[in-house]
């Protein structure tokens, strides 16, 4: 297959390509390298992928739409795994432009172009920030998921909502994927586990938020990819169950689908910490602070309907994770 993967030199990105690459698909990347982190990491995930034969690489904005436009119309993509988005929930209490522009103006043109290039399925990432201010664990794809608590979560709810509208009036096959706290090797500097490694490793303290009163679902990236690759694999289709008079969120009259991706066993951060001085044989120093804005107190993934769909539910233990992560991070920085 030609597979179009967008933010392909991001850490989940770079790593679904590979996978695909390595199974001999041909993979192109869009990323813009911009610099909401460190660029040198994301510059060395891509000489990674251009030692592939089968890889094509464009550097454009989501939101530069004559740019995407030109993409599709010379790759002929059979289908689009859509990764690339502005992250990060704090960073859209001070930058809440950077969100629109990325993930709603630069979703509705990755719609657009599937619209008329003929693709055969959309798989796009969403995730389990939508979930907001609910408090009913563990999280499922037929929870209403009206309260946001953050605008990066908004704007990856209404990337569900433009999808289903597509999917209802053109037809398109997309699925959406609520991931929940990805982590691993070639992870993003600006998540816990490379915040915290970082600093231990230099004697640092670590800022622990909520006093350490928290709870995720924290999902390894091999097992994020394995749920992406075969949910692309499977384009989604209109749910037999459906009842307009009754609906239900999970379901659709619509070729879309929304499938969690999660460990689905959540972990205080106190035991996350724990495994991350057990990996570098050193104890990390606490700052302790309240609750930040837009967080939530705990997440925790239902994957019945990921297992239903696809055969497959993350297993990677938090330490077996960790270990994988420490000895990547200390190769990478010597």
């Amino acid at each position: 297959m030609r597979v179009l993967v967008t933010g392909a030199a991001g850490f989940i990105g770079m790593h679904t390509a590979i996978k695909l690459l390595e199974r001999g698909d041909v993979v192109i990347g869009v990323d813009n390298i911009n610099d909401y982190y460190d660029t040198t990491l994301k510059e060395a995930r891509l000489k990674k992928l251009i030692e592939y034969e089968r890889f094509t690489f464009v550097k454009v904005d989501l939101e530069d739409k004559d740019g995407i436009d030109k993409v599709f119309a010379e790759t002929s993509p059979d289908s689009v795994i859509h990764l690339a988005a502005q992250a990060g929930v704090r960073y859209s209490l001070t930058n809440p432009h950077a969100y629109i522009n990325a993930n709603i103006v630069g979703f509705i043109n990755i719609l657009e172009n599937c619209r008329f290039n003929d693709v055969k399925h959309l798989t796009y990432a969403s995730s389990s920030s939508v979930y907001g201010g609910n408090s009913k664990q563990p999280f499922s794809e037929h929870d209403k998921v009206d309260h946001p608590v953050s605008l990066y979560a908004a704007t990856k709810k209404s990337n569900e909502l433009m999808a289903h509208a597509y999917s209802h009036l053109f037809n398109i096959p997309t699925t959406g994927l609520r991931f929940f706290t990805v982590y691993g090797p070639w992870g993003r500097p600006d998540m816990a586990l490379f915040l915290f490694t970082k600093a231990i490793i230099e004697g640092q303290p670590i800022d622990v938020f909520n006093r350490g009163n928290m709870m995720r679902d924290f999902t390894y990236i091999d097992d994020i990819v394995e749920g992406v690759v075969r949910i692309n694999d499977k384009p989604a289709s209109v749910s037999p169950i459906y009842d307009p008079g009754l609906p239900d969120p999970g379901t659709s009259n619509a070729p879309y689908r929304l499938f969690n991706i999660g460990n689905n066993s959540p972990i205080e951060l106190t035991k996350y910490i724990e495994a991350i001085e057990n990996a570098l044989g050193k104890k990390a120093d606490k700052n302790l602070l309240p609750m930040q804005p837009g967080d939530v107190p705990s997440t925790s993934s239902d994957t019945t309907e990921l297992y239903k769909w696809v055969g497959f539910k993350p297993n990677t233990s938090i330490q077996v994770g960790v270990n994988y992560f420490v000895t990547w991070y200390r190769e990478f920085y010597k």
